[in-house]
This record gives C-alpha cells, structure tokens and sequence, in this order.
C-alpha cells in the first residue's frame, strides 16, 4: 500500500528548508546548518527519496498532481512550523 503525505505537511517541509538555505547563503551557523540536516532527512523520509534533490522533486510533483486534481489551494505555511529562520 503506497502512502501519499499531506500536501499541507509537504509544503510546510519544503518551505522551511527554503527559508533554512537562504538564511545559510546569508550567514552560516551550525544551528542553522544542524536544523536544515534534520529537514532534508525529513523531508527524504516523508517523500521516499535518499537524496534531498530527489525529494524536491518528488514533492513538487505531488504539489502539482494535488493542484491539477482541483485540489483546494495550500497555504503558504503549516500552523505550527516556523517559515522565517
């Protein structure tokens, strides 16, 4: 049985793992650098995939499949997960 992730949780990953890049291109810190490990782990698990590139993909594509299916539009954030570093 194939488990399809919350388009919600899904957006939330990739939003914070954006958000965790571009706070590390700005000024790197190994806080910094510590959480955006943990979303790309999370973020492989949740979509299946052993490399983050890979799950980047595979997230968009559910995103897109979700919106094409007349899918209600997802918010930009998840309650709960922090979006600004």
């Amino acid at each position: 049985m194939l488990v399809v992730p919350d388009p919600k949780v899904v957006r939330g990953l990739l939003t914070r793992y954006a958000c965790l890049r571009i706070a590390l291109a700005e000024n790197e810190g190994r806080d910094r650098r510590s959480e955006l490990e943990d979303v790309s782990y999370t973020l492989c698990i949740t979509m299946g995939t052993r490399t983050v590139d890979e799950a980047i993909v595979a997230a968009d594509t559910l995103l897109v499949a979700r919106a094409g299916q007349g899918g209600a539009p997802e918010p930009d954030a998840v309650a709960g997960v922090p979006t600004a570093p």
